[in-house]
């Protein structure tokens, strides 16, 4: 037979024991102290013991140990019900309500492209060439030049002149070369996956464990917005990441909104959650945009 029983009801079955044990005790107490008020020496004036085990006790009114056999039996039943309550007390799981249709969106949505590197812009056009005309000059004649003797001889001199200015700075270092962006990918072979399904045995297993669990994180923490609630706003926010190679959650932005603060409340569960499993595309890890729906619903 299958008994389970939940934290409260172990805890009033310890409490009534206990209300018992207390009862007991001043029951007793009231019982024996009405027999102090009797007259038991006049009683039993002239009693014969039969057998010297009868004279233990003087008075068998006021014997504590008369009704010990019923007490170590009640403390033996009060214990072993209150063990088997203890091994039956069982623990339940929050139940968290997952819509039926959570993954789905109703309609295509445009999502804007993860941004890259963008190239820099294309220099602008040069001006187109002004033509300028040129007035018409007189030549002038110019007059023969004049050669001078610079013929250097053996015994001649040369005044070699000293060049006093500083050398020029050396040239500056090169640019450092600009970061090299990893592309990001909307699908691969591996999808990313919520973590905790490496157990799983084949492809498909793994990832309908994953999708379990990654909905049971969103619904079991998110909380629905006062003034969401208030002014019934129900609908389904989109939120956009990108699942880094290490698994990590990055860039996460709301692209549809439904007002009422649920936006942000769907932005605060998506950076709460742990590490993913990386999508990987040739065996290699890689990073992935991931398009997260969650549905706003009041019952």
């Amino acid at each position: 037979m299958d008994i389970s029983v939940s934290g409260s009801m172990l805890v009033l079955a310890l409490l009534g024991v206990i209300a018992v044990v207390v009862g007991l005790i001043l029951f007793v107490r009231s019982m024996y102290a009405s027999q102090k008020n009797k007259d038991l020496g006049q009683k039993y004036e002239g009693h014969g013991a039969k057998s010297p085990l009868d004279l233990r006790n003087k008075y068998p009114e006021v014997d504590v140990f008369r009704m010990s056999g019923t007490f170590f039996n009640f403390g033996l039943l009060a214990a072993i019900g209150l063990t088997i309550l203890a091994f039956s007390w069982t623990s339940y799981d929050e139940s968290v309500i997952i819509p039926a249709d959570a993954l789905e969106l109703e309609d295509e949505i445009i999502m804007e492209p993860p941004r890259t590197a963008e190239p820099p812009p294309p220099p602008p056009p040069p001006p187109p060439p002004v033509i300028e005309e040129v007035p018409e000059e007189e030549i002038e004649e110019e007059d023969e030049p004049e050669f001078v003797d610079q013929s250097v001889e053996e015994n001649t001199v040369i005044d070699v002149p000293i060049d006093n200015t500083p050398p020029p700075p050396p040239p500056p270092p090169p640019p450092p070369p600009e970061p090299k962006v990893e592309e990001i990918f909307k699908v691969v072979e591996d999808m990313p996956r919520f973590p905790g399904c490496e157990d799983e045995s084949s492809k498909d297993e793994r990832k309908n464990c994953a999708t379990e669990k990654m909905l049971q994180f969103i619904y079991k923490n998110i909380k629905y917005p006062a003034i969401a609630r208030e002014n019934g706003v129900e609908g389904t926010v989109v939120v956009t990441f990108v699942v880094e190679k290490d698994g990590s959650i990055t860039d996460a932005q709301v692209v549809r909104d439904i007002g009422a603060q649920c936006g942000q409340e769907a932005l605060r569960v998506v950076n709460m959650m742990p590490k993913w499993v990386p999508g990987k595309q040739r065996g290699r890890s890689v990073r992935v945009q991931f398009n997260l729906p969650v549905k706003f619903k009041l019952e």
